[in-house]
């Protein structure tokens, strides 16, 4: 797993069926990873993915003193001897999640050098809105050289009004603010199940913050922490990208570790075209037979809105469905690089700018096609779950970053998958 050489091939044409449990949030262990930086003793996270992303975050991790023990499916955290406050420069630009540590190292250590972070080329994320919340609190940020050198010694608490909702901002922050006197607010704050999952984890290591997922977090400082076991929510990412993959493939599958009101959106659009959607308590059980109907607009919003990160996979299931689609992104502005590749098996889409125009076709045909980034990818790979014939999805690790061994879970619900 995880070799740049790595790529799927499928036999298009099976419907899934069976049961599979939702894997832990790759959204939620990265931030909590970042947040173990904050408590100098051992925590211990469970149910751990094997992602290439979090296999990056452990090596920054272990960049700067952390001490990392991996088990089956949890990992042991011990953060009590950091002896850097400088971040590996060139994994930073292989993880967009590597700016997380920025708040936790400021918290703990008052100092922090770090590199600006990678990731999906999905269009511009500057991370100008972390840096200026910082600089509110007091932070002295230096760029220089492609780095960036912040110096929180006089870092106090206080009120932050962020322009835009940026889940990463308001991670950062939150963590930032743990250990800082008074009490600090956010406002405009990222309403995403991500930043609860993060608020309860910070708070089950004693930290004192409310209001994660309204438009307010307030963090009362602390003077230090515990350890903690913790386990993060299951991935609404993964699990709509399996409801969509019933849903284009046809069939019966039933998601286990699974957060029905994290997918609100996608369930109402799903059930308005045909799918069959039951939920009960932490099960969703979707039965999708026939051709679907097209959905005439999708719009890409910020949670509780439509999420960006199940736009291509939606792409997909509307290239075969019954009538024509509107998706408008409006969340980043290069993240159609999937619809050129879907073209290539047949699909009928046309761009301007930020819509996507897509008239749903009988049928597709496989083809070998690269993912360009993690999400484009899987719709890749849902469109050659329904294609006649052999596709070839490359530069699969891609993938890699955000789904534990996608082939399996696919493979096990009936698809024809392998890599190769």
């Amino acid at each position: 797993m995880n070799t740049y050489q790595d790529k799927f091939i499928i036999i298009g044409g099976n419907s899934l069926n069976g049961c599979i449990n939702v894997q832990t949030s790759k959204n939620s262990i990265l931030p909590i990873l970042a947040g173990c930086v904050l408590c100098d003793k051992q925590v211990v996270i469970k149910k751990v993915p094997k992602l290439l992303d979090i296999d990056n975050m452990f090596k920054i991790l272990q960049g700067i003193g952390v001490k990392i023990v991996e088990g089956d499916d949890e990992c042991i955290i011990d953060s009590s001897n950091i002896c850097s406050n400088t971040l590996n420069q060139d994994l930073c630009k292989t993880l967009r999640s590597s700016i997380f540590l920025l708040g936790a190292l400021l918290a703990r250590t008052r100092q922090a050098v770090i590199s600006y972070p990678g990731g999906c080329d999905i269009g511009n994320r500057p991370i100008d809105l972390h840096l200026t919340g910082l600089e509110e609190l007091g932070v002295k940020i230096l760029k220089r050289h492609s780095l960036i050198y912040c110096d929180a010694k006089d870092m106090h608490s206080g009120t932050v009004q962020l322009d835009f909702p940026s889940v990463g901002a308001t991670e950062n922050l939150m963590m930032a603010s743990v250990f800082l006197n008074g009490v600090t607010i956010l406002n405009n704050v990222a309403k995403e199940p991500e930043i609860v999952d993060l608020q309860n984890f910070l708070n089950s290591m004693g930290c004192k913050i409310s209001g994660a997922g309204t438009s307010q977090i307030t963090i009362e400082g602390v003077n230090n922490l515990h350890s903690t076991q913790y386990t993060p929510i299951s991935d609404r990412i993964v699990e709509g990208t399996l409801m969509i993959a019933t849903a284009i493939t046809g069939g019966n599958v039933v998601l286990k570790n699974a957060n029905y009101k994290n997918n609100e959106s996608l369930i109402a659009k799903l059930s308005s075209v045909g799918c069959q959607i039951d939920v009960k308590s932490d099960i969703i059980n979707i039965t999708s037979k026939g051709r679907p109907q097209s959905i005439d607009l999708i719009d890409t919003q910020v949670y509780p809105g439509f999420p960006t990160d199940l736009q291509a996979q939606m792409m997909a299931l509307q290239s075969v469905s019954d009538g024509v689609s509107i998706i408008c992104e409006n969340v980043f502005e290069n993240r159609y690089k999937h619809a050129k590749e879907l073209n290539k098996m047949g699909a009928n889409i046309i761009l301007r700018d930020r819509v996507a125009v897509i008239k749903g076709v009988d049928e597709l045909t496989g083809a070998p096609v690269d993912a360009y980034d993690l999400r484009g990818g899987a719709g890749l790979v849902l469109a050659g779950l329904k294609a006649k014939g052999y596709t070839t999805v490359n530069n699969i690790y891609h993938i890699d970053r955000g789904y534990d061994h996608f082939e399996n879970i696919l493979s096990e619900l009936g698809a024809d998958i392998k890599r190769i």
